[in-house]
């Protein structure tokens, strides 16, 4: 199996898998969870005619300048007040100042599903907190079929999907190539984000979303659910992604940065058709 080093990830990224390796493992014994169906949210959104949105409660991050530093459940309100299908949570408290405590509180009080963002390397690191969805990156985890994939010390992607399954958990596995989609898909994946960034050098390109997306196979596309991730920040970003076949967008810093509640309900409001749409600018 790889080191992270030897991925070529950015020092950023580094140190944030250096620190998850190192963070306390939880304490408090297995966690089970009755989990809020994410798909079914994205579902209904779109009947009611918003564009489902993953709204992400970031207070602050490596790619971004500045932190928030409102009350989480307020910041979690106000995005479902705004529109959001679900809600992100960063629980990684070395560089994105998050805390289970933090995504607790917020599914407490709102009844949308609720994703926990973390670089989850172990299956001991899924019992920290009950969330409806955990994230997993194919990038970091390892493959029953390909030796070389993950980083060192990390457990396999078919085995934390079955652990987080077990647990009751939904999982996002989070992709940015076409054989990381493959990896994915193989390990059984129901649930599939596309990271437009690109964790080696830090740049996002949406391209990349339609890139992957196109390459899911068609007799597997009506049961996977496709979530586009990173560098959404307009509505014209948000049909676009939409209209190459984005089941929902996840968005953090376009959200964040504002009244969340204006950028939320801007962003839900968007059409699928990018033509139909006039705005360029945040």
């Amino acid at each position: 199996m790889n080191t992270s080093s030897g991925q070529g990830l950015a020092p950023a990224v580094e140190a944030i898998l250096d620190a998850a390796r190192t963070r306390d493992p939880p304490t408090g014994g297995r966690v089970d969870v009755d989990a809020r169906d994410l798909p079914a949210a994205f579902q209904a959104a779109s009947a009611d005619g918003r564009a489902p949105l993953v709204a992400e409660v970031k207070p602050t991050s490596p790619t971004t300048d500045g932190t928030r530093d409102d009350d989480p459940v307020d910041l979690a309100t106000a995005m479902v007040d705004g529109g959001a299908a679900a809600l992100s949570v960063l629980t990684e408290p070395a560089h994105f100042d998050g805390s289970t405590e933090n995504l607790q509180r917020v599914r407490a009080a709102v009844d949308v599903p609720v994703l926990r963002k973390d670089f989850l390397l172990r299956e001991a690191q899924l019992d920290a907190v009950e969330a409806d969805v955990v994230l997993l990156i194919a990038r970091f985890l390892g493959s029953d079929g390909d030796p070389d994939a993950g980083v060192d010390g990390a457990d396999t992607l078919e085995s934390m999907l079955a652990a987080a399954r077990d647990r009751g958990f939904q999982a996002l596995v989070e992709v940015h190539t076409e054989r990381e989609l493959e990896r994915a898909l193989d390990a059984g994946a129901r649930i599939v984000g596309v990271n437009n960034r690109d964790l080696a050098r830090l740049e996002v390109d949406l391209g990349t979303f339609e890139r992957v997306a196109d390459a899911v196979p068609a007799d597997a596309r009506g049961d996977v659910t496709l979530i586009a991730e990173s560098g959404v920040a307009t509505t014209d970003d948000v049909s676009r992604m939409r209209a190459a076949g984005a089941d929902a967008l996840l968005v953090g810093s376009a959200i964040m940065d504002g009244d969340v509640r204006e950028n939320t309900e801007r962003l839900t409001a968007a059409t699928t058709d990018a033509s139909d749409t006039t705005e360029t600018t945040q």
